[in-house]
């Protein structure tokens, strides 16, 4: 027999999904920060050597 009610697990699925594209949004926005502080960093070695 089928279950009747509220459907099994899209709860934890909702929950899981969110949490996953949180934690995939904060490695994308540390990579991003990295690269930004490196630009500069080069930069300014860029301009002490002129």
């Amino acid at each position: 027999m089928a279950k009747t009610g509220q459907d099994k697990n899209t709860k934890n699925k909702a929950k899981h999904s969110k949490l996953m594209a949180q934690k995939k949004n904060k490695k994308k926005a540390e990579v991003a920060l990295r690269k930004e502080r490196l630009k500069e960093i080069i930069q300014q070695s860029k301009n002490q050597k002129e």
